[in-house]
C-alpha cells in the first residue's frame, strides 16, 4: 500500500506457518508495504507471541505439524479480541472456510497466494481498524461532550431501570428496550455496550424504520456483486460489528420481507448477504428497541411473533419524562451548563417561574425535547439567567392534564389520547394504525390540532402539536 509508510496504515502482523518458505515470502511481501512481521512456525510460539505483543492481523496457517491451526483461533485473541485473523492453507475447501468463519477468521486466503491477494486482505484489515478507531474516539468524545452519557437520575423507577440494564449487560442475552420517542432508548443500548464483555468490539445503530427493504438489506447483512469485473464482497453492519453489539432501532416497523433474516440471525446466530447464498457465522449481540408496543403490533400483524419472542429475552423499559418529575430540575440544569458552556455564555440558573414552567409540562417529546427546549433558551438568554421569555410560547401554555371521568367533554379526552398515541408511535402511519383510522382522518386531526397547518404524511417527520414545533423523528 502506498500510504503503509508508518501511521495509522502500519499493521502489526504474525505469521504462523511451519514452511519457511511461505514465512519468508510473506514478510518480505508485507514488509514492502511497510507493516512490521514477526513469523513462527509452531501455535506454541504463536500463542506465546499473542499473549506478551499487540498485533492487528495474524496470518494463520491451517495445518500445523499435527495441530490444526482452526482449533486455536479463540486463544490467540484471549488478549486481543480486536485482532483479525485470516486463514491460509494449501488444502481449501467450502467446509474449512466456513469453519475458519464460525472460529472468528475474518477471511480465507487459498495457497499458492499472489501479492496482490496478499495487498487486498491487508488493505481491508487497515479500512476496517481505521473505521474501529473512529468508532472509539466518537465514543470517547461523546463521553465527555454529552450530559446525559452516564444516564443521570433522580427517579427510583428510572434507577431500576439502569441497575436492570447494567445486570443483562453482563450476558449475551438479546435487549428489547421500550420507550417513548425521545426518552434515550439508543443512549441505553450504547450504555449496555459499553458496560458488557464486548466493549472493545464495534458499536452500531441501523433504524428499521425504511420503504426499501433491500437496502436496509445491504446495510445489515452487505452484499456481493457476482457481475462485476471481479467479484465485490461489501461487508454490512453485522460483519463490521463483530464481537460487539448492534442496535436495531424502531424494530416493529422492520419491512415484513426482511424479518425472516433477522430470526435466523437471532436463533441459527448465521446470515447470508443480499442477493448471497453462502451462510456466514454471525457474532454479534443484538439489542433492539421500539417507541410502540410490540405485543400490539404482533397483533396486528406488523411484527412477526416469532421474531418478537427472540427479540424479547429481557425487556427494559425507559419510563417518560413526564413519570420523572424529579429528572425535570437536575437534567434541565446540566443542559443548561452543557449549552452555556457550548455557547460561551455565562448563565447562572434558571429563574423561579421559568423553573415551574418546566415541571408543569407534560414533555411528549421527553428528554430529548427538554434538551432542544434549554439549548433554545440558551442561545436566546442575554442576561445571567434563563426566563419565561426565553421559552416558546406554547410552553407557557401547557395543556391541563385530564383522565377518563373528569368532568369534560368527549372532544377533549379524544384529542389527549391521539395526542398520547402520536407521541409514543412518532409517525402518522403508526398513531393511525394503533388508533383504527384511516391515515387521512389522522392528517386531517393533525391539520385542525395545528391550526390550518396541514402535516406531511410521511413517518419521518411528525409535528409536536403539545409544542408547536416540528421535531425529526429520533433513532432512539
Amino acid at each position: 500500500m502506498a500510504d503503509a509508510q508508518g501511521g495509522d496504515a502500519a499493521l502489526r502482523i504474525l505469521v504462523v506457518d511451519d514452511e519457511e518458505n511461505i514465512r519468508v515470502t510473506l514478510a518480505m511481501c508485507l514488509e514492502a508495504e511497510g507493516h512490521t512481521v514477526v513469523s513462527c512456525s509452531a501455535i506454541d510460539e504463536a500463542i506465546e507471541q499473542a499473549s506478551r505483543h499487540v498485533y492487528d492481523l495474524i496470518f494463520l496457517d491451517v495445518r500445523l505439524g499435527v495441530h490444526n491451526g482452526l482449533d486455536y483461533i479463540a486463544g490467540l485473541m484471549v488478549d486481543c479480541p480486536w485482532t483479525k485473523i485470516v486463514v491460509i492453507t494449501a488444502y481449501a475447501s467450502v467446509a474449512t472456510a466456513v469453519k475458519a468463519m464460525k472460529a472468528g477468521a475474518i477471511d480465507y486466503l487459498p495457497k499458492p497466494f499472489t501479492p496482490a491477494q496478499v495487498q487486498l486482505v491487508t488493505q481491508k484489515v487497515v479500512q476496517r481498524r481505521r473505521l474501529e478507531l473512529k468508532v472509539d474516539a466518537l465514543q470517547a468524545a461523546l463521553g465527555e461532550l454529552d450530559p446525559e452519557a452516564d444516564l443521570p437520575t433522580e427517579n427510583a423507577r428510572m434507577r431500576r431501570t439502569i441497575a436492570l440494564a447494567r445486570q443483562v449487560a453482563q450476558s449475551n442475552a438479546t435487549v428489547l428496550i421500550r420507550g417513548e420517542i425521545g426518552t434515550g432508548k439508543g443512549r441505553l443500548a450504547r450504555a449496555i455496550h459499553a458496560w458488557s464483555g464486548r466493549a472493545s468490539g464495534a458499536f452500531a445503530s441501523v433504524s428499521c424504520d425504511t420503504t426499501s427493504a433491500d437496502e436496509l438489506d445491504a446495510e445489515l447483512f452487505g452484499f456481493t456483486k457476482f457481475d462485476a469485473p471481479a467479484r465485490l464482497d461489501v461487508p454490512g453492519r453485522i460483519e463490521f460489528c463483530k464481537g460487539g453489539t448492534i442496535a436495531l432501532h424502531d424494530i416493529t416497523h422492520a419491512p415484513p420481507s426482511l424479518q425472516p433474516k433477522l430470526v435466523r440471525l437471532l436463533a441459527d446466530k448465521e446470515f447470508e448477504r443480499h442477493e448471497d447464498f453462502q451462510s456466514r457465522p454471525a457474532d454479534v449481540r443484538v439489542v433492539a428497541a421500539t417507541s410502540v408496543d410490540p405485543d400490539e403490533a404482533v397483533r396486528r400483524g406488523r411484527l412477526r411473533r416469532e421474531l418478537l419472542l427472540l427479540l424479547d429475552v429481557v425487556r427494559v423499559e425507559i419510563p417518560p419524562l413526564r413519570q420523572r418529575p424529579e429528572d425535570v430540575r437536575m437534567l434541565a440544569r446540566r443542559y443548561l451548563a452543557h449549552f452555556s458552556r457550548e455557547n460561551q455564555k455565562r448563565i447562572a440558573g434558571i429563574a423561579t417561574d421559568a423553573m415551574t414552567a418546566l415541571k408543569k409540562y407534560p414533555w411528549p417529546g421527553n428528554t430529548r425535547e427538554l434538551r432542544n427546549l434549554l439549548e433554545r433558551a440558551v442561545i436566546l438568554c442575554n442576561s445571567d439567567e434563563i426566563r419565561l421569555e426565553h421559552f416558546p410560547s406554547n410552553l407557557l401554555a401547557a395543556p391541563q392534564r385530564h383522565g377518563i371521568g373528569d368532568l369534560v367533554p368527549l372532544d377533549t379526552i379524544e384529542d389527549l389520547h391521539i395526542r398520547r398515541v402520536l407521541a409514543s408511535t412518532g409517525s402518522i402511519k403508526g398513531a393511525a394504525a394503533v388508533l383504527g383510522i384511516g391515515v387521512s382522518t389522522m392528517v386531517r386531526w393533525m391539520k385542525r390540532a395545528n391550526a390550518g397547518q396541514a402535516p406531511p404524511e410521511d413517518a419521518s417527520v411528525v409535528p409536536t402539536v403539545h409544542a408547536g414545533a416540528e421535531h425529526e423523528k429520533p433513532a432512539g
